[in-house]
């Protein structure tokens, strides 16, 4: 199975100056010219979930904390 050579051929190229440079004006511009936003916007999670969260972590957190504690006085035998 022979493959054909992935480079274009060297009379194809245009705008390469001697030494591989490009002159202005050859390349697309940098970076997109829209300046409008795209999509919608993206709004966080309303502050009450955030403490919902926050509190049922903690909950679960002291819990455990009461229960190993109590295992250690030897409250759970």
């Amino acid at each position: 199975m022979s493959g054909s050579n992935p480079d274009p051929e060297e009379d194809k190229i245009t705008g390469l100056e001697p030494g591989g440079g490009v002159p202005p004006g050859e390349t697309p511009p940098g970076e997109a010219s829209t300046t409008t936003t795209q999509g919608h916007d993206e709004h966080g999670t309303r502050r009450s979930t955030q403490f919902i969260v926050i509190a049922a972590i903690a909950v679960v957190v002291l819990l455990s904390l009461l229960y190993f504690v109590g295992y250690i006085v030897g409250m759970f035998d």
